[in-house]
């Protein structure tokens, strides 16, 4: 970006006289160690104040700040300040106004799965045609959805904007902000119910994308939920329905999958075939789903077809590595929910494999009073012909381990609390041999991942 700090000073509505001597704004962050020259400080008022770091902003590069006129008493000396009423606010003012003067294309996605990999899709099938910017990992939040836009190149034409929420409201704010000409749904799930109580309550809340979808913006939505499908009758926009009924707009056909990849055909277009360097028909939906935006926007067959089947999967998503020994390890630890988590053990469940199939599920969080029957209701996932061992971790998965040894001996259902990480990892270690299949999956929070460390280093 490039802008004069006299602009970024009208654009958030200062409140005091900003010199008219030209200084040059390139970038803007609130994290202070990730400043360069040319940057724009935002202190942020969270837990911590992010005012309290001004000299590590000014030490880092900062050219100017913003400042929250209630700290006036600490405002720095040494570089041009912005006073504004709410330091956070004006940050996403600036975004607003900046995304208007740029003025590229923009689609919003979120989803309770996929929206990160339907992000990642939809971003590398329309840069076969556009210049594409993305939200970086999955900054996703009233924090990073403007370092989204506020990070926009001049040139950029289409830029793919990643939504979360765990709350009522934030998807409206979300999207008042970014105004995308393209909202995408991938699927409700059950991701947050703590706070929402019920799946009717998550998809009301998914449907905010909409409040800030311009009047001649498109919905895409997957077309195999019958929350959606309600709510999508009900919009002035116009909407396109992916999935695998017939009634969809684009419905898919023909899934075949094997370890490392999955094909699969669209009704509507018989004479492609598209692959996807993943497996599980979840992520069928999420390609399907990338693909109606990539023909709205009319990049080619070729070029879709191209993007998906080499495309880069953002870290920590559902991938095959190798353990220390050489066994397949299928890590996803970075979210879980039931839905995904049924989803993924269906797909490792078909898996090719010499050896056995082992299964570790961490606690999914963020379930609430749900908590119990929601793990409960993954015992149907488990074929023990198919999944020969299951190692079970946390606090909250206790009610799946009961009800799974009615399928499993105690030689092959393993339980383990929270604080118990260290030997369910020594027993994995000692059980696992070189011709095996792992899935490791849990919620980001009980940090699987340095499970398949250990995996890969010992």
């Amino acid at each position: 970006m490039k802008m004069q700090l006299t602009e970024v000073a009208g654009a958030v509505g200062a409140k005091n006289e900003i010199s008219d001597e030209p200084v040059d704004i390139s970038s803007v962050s609130f994290d202070s160690r990730q400043l360069t020259t040319g940057s724009l400080f935002v202190p942020i008022v969270a837990e911590n104040d992010g005012h309290d770091y001004i000299q590590s902003a000014i030490d880092n590069g900062a050219t100017a700040t913003l400042w929250d006129i209630n700290h006036q008493e600490t405002m720095p000396t040494k570089i041009p300040v912005i006073l504004v009423d709410d330091t956070l606010k004006a940050y996403q003012d600036l975004a607003k106004y900046y995304l208007n003067k740029i003025n590229p294309k923009v689609v919003a996605v979120t989803g309770s799965n996929g929206k990160t990999t339907t992000k990642d899709m939809i971003t590398e099938i329309l840069s076969q045609q556009y210049n594409v910017c993305k939200t970086e990992a999955n900054f996703n939040n009233h924090l990073g959805v403007p370092m989204t836009l506020l990070s926009i190149e001049p040139n950029t034409e289409i830029v793919v904007v990643e939504m979360g929420m765990d709350h009522p409201g934030e998807l409206d704010f979300l999207s008042r902000i970014a105004q995308p000409d393209v909202a995408v749904i991938t699927m409700i799930g059950e991701a947050h119910i703590e706070f929402f109580g019920t799946r009717d309550k998550i998809a009301d809340a998914k449907m905010e994308i909409v409040n800030g979808l311009k009047e001649d913006g498109l919905l895409v939505y997957n077309a195999d939920e019958p929350l959606l499908r309600e709510r999508v009758a009900t919009i002035k926009q116009r909407s396109f329905g992916f999935g695998h009924g017939e009634s969809s707009d684009l419905s898919v056909s023909n899934v075949v999958g094997n370890q490392v990849m999955t094909s699969f055909k669209v009704r509507e277009m018989p004479d492609v075939n598209f692959t996807i360097p993943m497996i599980g028909t979840y992520n069928v939906d999420n390609a399907m789903a990338a693909i109606s935006v990539g023909r709205h926007y009319r990049v080619s067959s070729d070029n879709i077809v191209k993007a998906l089947s080499d495309f880069d999967l953002t870290k920590n998503r559902t991938e095959w590595l190798k353990g220390h020994l050489g066994e397949a390890i299928l890590s996803d630890v970075y979210n879980s929910n039931p839905t995904a988590a049924k989803a993924v053990i269906k797909a490792f469940s078909n898996s090719d494999v010499e050896g056995n199939r082992i299964v570790v599920l961490g606690d999914m969080l963020e379930l609430g009073d749900q908590s119990s029957d929601m793990h409960l209701s993954l015992a149907d996932s488990f074929d023990n012909q198919k999944i020969q061992s299951v190692y079970l971790y946390g606090d909250q998965i206790d009610s799946l381990a009961t009800s799974l040894k009615s399928k499993y001996d105690d030689k092959h259902i393993h339980y383990y609390r929270l604080d118990q990480k260290e030997a369910m990892t020594q027993d994995l270690l000692e059980a696992r041999t070189k011709n095996d299949a792992i899935l490791i999956k849990g919620s980001h929070g009980v940090h699987l991942e340095t499970v398949l460390s250990d995996l890969q280093s010992h």
